[in-house]
């Protein structure tokens, strides 16, 4: 059996793990942030609202659904001791099923900087099919059934960045494994068993400092599978089996690095950085330093928050700054640049953009979910908000059989189109 094929199928039998209609991780099925989908393109509280439900507290993390139901977490100020929470919700009614509580009885980061603006639940649960696993920062990597039985709980460490920003990496599953991104809490990506929690392997190094986004695997040509990661200066390829780095390729951004990587076939493409920003397009496969053979190019084009929409060779995103971008992913080149209008002032978005149907959605922290197509210009078609609701937005919306999930630091909301 050829090495391709059998990549082939190790990564048929993990997409067969999840059913159809579900939405597994941070972005979709394998990180895409594409749905088939048709939701609805306009809402508000008097139309295309099918149920919500207020939350117990606040979070920047993305649902999840798996079968009916719908699980996110939240962190709980109220109290003598704050927690986070695990939630899990009736698809169809919203109606909770079950919570499980993780109290904070250690030093957290203080409330202070940029963790006011995201919080203290930013990081999405990953689902297998079996379990969901949740990676709660400081807190560790717990594995609870979909009763909220716990079932395994890791300490994943309790350290801090030099700018004390609090953690933002989702979790991904690889084979029989969960991998987290740990910089901010110890300065590692591990891979950890998810029937036992055990450590299978542990990368630890300094430059993983300020290295905020999700690692996604990559197949090369080949069919050898690739664990990639964009650290400030560099991209990293680890073998996903073992830890090991098989490459590495100098890259235009430098201090903190938030969006996570984007694979398609066999190239990965990274955007993010601080005071220098920009973006890279690197093949898979080599070894060692593979700047100078495996770059395909880099650019100044950038986005500091969310992780761009990449759909037809095109890249789209609203930065933090309220631009409404399109770039080319053949070279980075702008096609467009606009100001979003109506957008209320500070960053005004967090969250990742997401394809649904022929619609991409962007989710603004303040000023609604704006809605427009892809192509040469931005010229949105709706911009729908909920006017009771004046918390943040922060978190990247969710999509299942035909229907649009949304949460808040206050609310979670189901859209779907009235009948």
């Amino acid at each position: 059996m050829t090495r391709f094929l059998v990549a082939f199928v190790c990564l048929f039998a993990t997409l067969n793990q999840s059913r159809a209609g579900d939405w597994p991780e941070f972005l979709g099925p394998a990180g895409t942030a594409h749905s088939n989908e048709v939701v609805p393109t306009n809402w508000n509280e008097s139309t295309n609202l099918a149920w919500k439900v207020d939350l117990p507290g606040s979070g920047s993390s993305s649902p999840i659904i798996v079968g009916n139901r719908i699980i996110m977490t939240c962190y709980v100020a109220e109290g003598a001791t704050p927690k986070r929470q695990v939630l899990c919700f009736d698809k169809s009614t919203g109606k909770p099923l079950w919570s499980a509580d993780f109290p904070i009885d250690y030093r957290e980061d203080g409330y202070q900087g940029y963790i006011t603006e995201h919080g203290y639940a930013s990081n999405t649960p990953v689902t297998d099919g079996e379990n969901v696993f949740v990676f709660l920062g400081k807190g560790g990597v717990h594995c609870l059934d979909f009763n909220g039985r716990k079932i395994w709980s890791v300490d994943v460490g309790k350290e801090s960045s030099n700018r004390r920003w609090g953690s933002a990496a989702s979790l991904v599953m690889f084979e029989n494994m969960v991998i987290v991104n740990a910089a901010e809490e110890s300065s590692a990506i591990m891979a950890l068993d998810k029937n036992t929690g055990e450590e299978l392997w542990r990368q630890e190094a300094g430059m993983l400092e300020l290295t905020y986004g999700t690692p996604r695997v990559a197949t090369t040509a080949g069919g050898d599978a690739e664990l990639v990661i964009s650290v400030p200066s560099e991209i990293w390829s680890l073998n996903p089996r073992t830890g090991k780095l098989n490459w590495f390729a100098e890259s235009p951004m430098t201090g903190n690095v938030s969006p996570s990587v984007i694979v398609d076939g066999d190239t990965v493409y990274s955007f993010g950085g601080y005071r220098a920003s920009g973006s890279i397009a690197v093949r898979v496969g080599g070894d060692d330093d593979v700047t100078d053979s495996h770059v395909l190019w880099t650019n100044r084009s950038s986005s500091y928050v969310a992780t761009p929409l990449l759909h037809e060779d095109r890249f789209y995103w609203i930065d933090d700054r309220g631009i409404a971008y399109c770039t080319s992913a053949k070279d980075g080149e702008v096609i467009y640049r606009e100001r979003v209008n109506n957008l209320e002032s500070g960053r005004p978005v967090y969250a990742s953009p997401v394809l649904i149907g022929d619609h991409i959605y962007v989710v603004t922290r303040r000023s609604g979910t704006v809605v427009y197509r892809p192509g040469d210009s931005f010229t949105p078609i709706a911009q729908n908000k909920f006017e009771s609701d004046d918390s943040d937005f922060n978190a990247s919306p969710a999509v299942s059989d035909g229907k649009l999930y949304l949460r808040s630091d206050q609310s979670l909301y189901c859209l779907s189109q009235d009948d």
